[in-house]
């Protein structure tokens, strides 16, 4: 086995060593934040030094090539960004800010694997080291809104609970009918399986579960927006951004198992498609605590990113590569403002954003450019993210999911613009104090900002890595 092959996870486990002995003494706040972007840092180095190397290892079940790298090196560098944001850890238990680290790095870890992973049991331990770590961190919010935390964690981990029993039971399924859980024997026998056998079809969908659930997607959505409302900022920041990442990974190998053909399969993830965005969009109409807005807007968007995914070819799956990196940054943008609106990790609502341009011209300005882009205006990532999506979908004759897809779009577009609309509003009769922003804070909206705008008008480079990768599926 070639250790330079394994080099990202080898950082990332020996972040957690260390992480795991800081969590035994006393250190410092700003001395665990510098850990840890540091070990990010040289993580994120490390998947780019190995991009363009492949190999199998352990019996097989691993596979590194450029389509893993791709999605080390966004799960790595977001972890970089959400820890980056968030200094201080304002709404974590102070007691537990060391243990807190720790276990964001191992869900990473977990999702890092999940992106190499080509083995069905592979697949599922990856998934769960992701998932358990994460079960701990939701509830390790300051003991102020003790119930909401600890009614957000039980729903997680119940619906974790439920989502992975459901895929090991389509796993079993699968396994029954091709006799191998290697993804190199299922590609061969899977696409005539699905034409011939409908229990094959229910095997594959129950499957998916586990990822749907990751990337809130219907009909494994129902946690959503409580967790994200009852979760401190920083750990809604984290699962808003890197678990989509890794789902995206997975549901891209699994969705190319079945083949290029359209049938039985395919019209089943569509339909989820199309009713992740409405019930999305819909519900979120009416929401006034901006993480639960955001909780259904991620709902809505997996069904964009399904649309992507389902249009299965070099167009589609790197448009769905592409759509996912634009949707981290634009979360990204949404909640650098949240959490700088709420100093002591409180949430943040509608009445909060009114007068924002005249207290911190930066945040409304950053707020504007995620909204913008989630709406899918140009000319940000978002808007080219959805005109690429569609266009694939439409060169594979999905042309109602399309028509679908634009009118969830317009919809969406009254409440992204509605955050934006009070953030430039005037201030009430109380008036508000500044938000002041430290020089570290201000260059990451900068970053933002620039990231969704130039990303959106110059997206070719990252389009033809996005191919690249998806070349060796």
């Amino acid at each position: 086995m070639q250790l330079s092959l394994f080099l990202p996870e080898l950082v990332l486990i020996l972040m957690v060593v260390v992480l795991f002995f800081a969590s035994l003494g006393k250190v410092k706040g700003g001395s665990l934040q510098g850990i840890t972007l540091v070990f990010a840092a040289v993580a994120t180095l490390a998947a780019i030094a190995t991009f363009n190397q492949h190999g199998l290892m352990f019996y097989e079940a691993y596979r590194v090539d450029v389509f893993s790298q791709i999605f080390k090196v966004i799960i790595t560098s977001s972890l970089f960004l959400v820890v980056y944001m968030g200094p201080g850890l304002s709404g974590v238990d102070s007691q537990l800010k060391p243990e807190y680290y720790l276990f964001l790095t191992i869900s990473s870890l977990g999702l890092v694997f999940l992106s190499s992973a080509v083995e069905l049991l592979t697949i599922l331990l990856s998934l769960e080291i992701s998932s358990y770590a994460l079960y701990i961190v939701i509830p390790l919010r300051r003991q102020d809104g003790y119930r909401v935390q600890m009614e957000a964690g039980i729903k997680y981990v119940l619906f974790g609970a439920a989502s992975t029993g459901i895929t090991l039971f389509g796993i079993s399924y699968v396994f029954g009918l091709s006799h191998s859980t290697y993804l190199s024997d299922l590609v061969k026998s899977i696409p005539g399986l699905l034409a011939g056998q409908p229990l094959a079809v229910i095997g594959m969908v129950m499957m998916l579960c586990g990822f749907f659930y990751k990337l809130a997607m219907f009909p494994m959505h129902f946690w959503t927006p409580d967790v994200y409302e009852g979760a401190a900022n920083e750990t809604t920041t984290f699962i808003a951004t890197l678990p989509k990442v890794g789902a995206v990974a997975l549901l891209l190998r699994l969705v190319f198992l079945a083949g290029v053909e359209v049938g039985q399969f395919t019209w089943v993830l569509a339909t989820f498609a199309v009713l992740s965005m409405t019930v999305g969009n819909l519900a979120a109409l009416v929401q006034n605590d901006l993480k639960r807005l955001l909780a259904y807007s991620s709902i809505a968007h997996a069904g964009y990113v399904m649309v992507g995914i389902l249009s299965v070819g070099e167009l589609g799956s790197s448009a769905a590569i592409y759509y996912i990196m634009g949707y981290v940054l634009m979360n990204l943008a949404c909640f650098y403002v949240i959490y700088h609106l709420a100093p002591a990790g409180e949430n943040v609502t509608f009445a909060d954003l009114r007068g924002l341009h005249r207290r911190s011209p930066l945040l409304a300005f950053t707020l504007g450019a995620g909204a913008f882009g989630m709406a899918g205006i140009p000319p940000t990532v978002g808007f080219t993210g959805k005109f690429i999506v569609f266009t694939a979908a439409i060169q594979k004759g999905f042309y109602a999911l399309v028509i679908l897809g634009v009118i969830n779009a317009a919809i969406s577009a009254f409440y992204y613009l509605k955050m934006v609309r009070a953030a430039y509003s005037q201030e009430d009769e109380l008036q508000k104090s500044k938000v002041a922003l430290g020089m570290t804070a201000r260059l990451l909206g900068v970053a933002l900002i620039l990231a969704i705008v130039l990303i959106g008008i110059f997206p070719q480079g990252f389009i033809d890595l996005a191919k690249q990768a998806v070349a060796v599926l």
